[in-house]
């Protein structure tokens, strides 16, 4: 049977009933992306969850089926949030799929990448840029759906993080257990605690025998947890997880703390060497919070963390697309040799 959706292949795993009306867009089942480059480089087996390859780009619409479906079960006529642009997106797509929900989004001004801004603005969402960061969308997000008929739909909406959470399901799946460590991004922090809901979940019933060690990496400019308390003006290139008072905090260090791993920070420079090795040795283009994840594993590596650990199977969770942010791209290439339209002149270029 064709793939129809994570939340009818993982229901058992899903506070879902047959009243509630499912919003799908075919999202989950991502591959998991064996990186010679970086298992050579590393140590352990590497593979890459390219959650890039979701329906708008993002690993945000695992959670957003199912907060748009429970929004849409509970009745609601609007759903709202705060984004850096992928919640935005997601959330506009499938309020869009819905056919009956509006979607306000609160962004940071000038903070946003312009592929995901479009993608809010193309679905008919009505998006509102404020004079401030996340931090403080986020807050009057929280203010306005606590005071008005108004659907939440941030990492902080449960719902976001069940969804989320099958894409440990999926890696189990392929492994035929969990891995010995996975690594994330964390920005809102909302997806490392997902994932580790998932593993233990799957674990439980008997799906895996094991449990990752999560290794979780924030930028060097908005690292808040690495530093024990919030980062007031955040600053990142990794637009994503730019963020200075993550709304899963405390679940995220549960799920370091629980499964014996790490919270680290990795700078700019390291996120966009990992961002551009991914995609000329690995030919995986993501975003650059994406590649946070990869810039903290050679790190790891170059202190020695994986010395002991050659046979273990390592995944690598890259949260976006790289056509979210071209900018960034563009500013990190080349431009393009110019030619006559000769053969002669055009073999000699090419060295043969």
């Amino acid at each position: 049977m064709s793939w129809q959706g994570l939340i009818h292949h993982y229901r058992e795993f899903l506070p879902v009933t047959d009243k509630t009306p499912v919003i799908s867009l075919l999202e989950g089942n991502t591959p998991l992306v064996f990186s010679q480059d970086l298992t050579d480089a590393v140590g352990p087996q590497v593979y890459l969850k390219y959650e890039g390859l979701n329906p708008t780009g993002s690993f945000k619409d695992r959670g957003m089926t199912m907060a748009i479906s429970k929004a849409l079960e509970k009745g609601s006529k609007i759903v709202m949030c705060a984004s850096t642009g992928n919640t935005s997106a997601s959330a506009a797509a499938y309020s869009a799929r819905s056919r009956k929900l509006k979607c306000v989004v609160l962004i940071p001004d000038g903070n946003i990448a312009l592929g995901k801004l479009a993608q809010a603005m193309i679905h008919q969402a009505q998006v509102i840029a404020i004079k401030g960061n996340f931090d403080q969308a986020l807050t009057l997000v929280k203010d306005i759906t606590n005071q008005y008929p108004v659907e939440l739909v941030n990492s902080i909406n449960p719902y976001r993080i069940e969804g989320q959470k099958t894409a440990a399901f999926e890696i189990c799946d392929t492994l035929s257990d969990a891995p010995e460590f996975h690594a994330i991004p964390v920005g809102n922090a909302g997806n490392i605690t997902a994932y580790w809901k998932g593993y233990k979940e799957y674990k439980k019933v008997g799906r895996s025998k094991g449990l990752p060690k999560m290794l979780g990496f924030q930028a060097a400019g908005a690292a808040p947890i690495v530093l024990g308390h919030p980062v007031e003006k955040p600053e990142t290139i990794a637009t994503a997880i730019r963020i200075g008072n993550p709304a899963s905090w405390k679940s995220a260090e549960a799920a370091r703390d629980e499964s014996g791993g790490l919270i680290d920070a990795v700078t700019d420079d390291e996120i966009l060497e990992a961002y551009k090795r991914l995609a000329a040795a690995s030919g995986v283009f993501v975003e650059p919070a994406s590649a946070a994840s990869v810039a903290g594993i050679l790190k790891l590596s170059r202190q020695g963390y994986f010395r002991n650990h050659k046979k273990a199977r390592l995944v690598c969770t890259v949260t976006g697309h790289g056509l979210k942010d071209p900018n960034i791209a563009i500013k990190n290439i080349t431009n393009p040799v110019v030619l006559e339209a000769d053969i002669k002149t055009i073999l000699k270029e090419i060295g043969l």
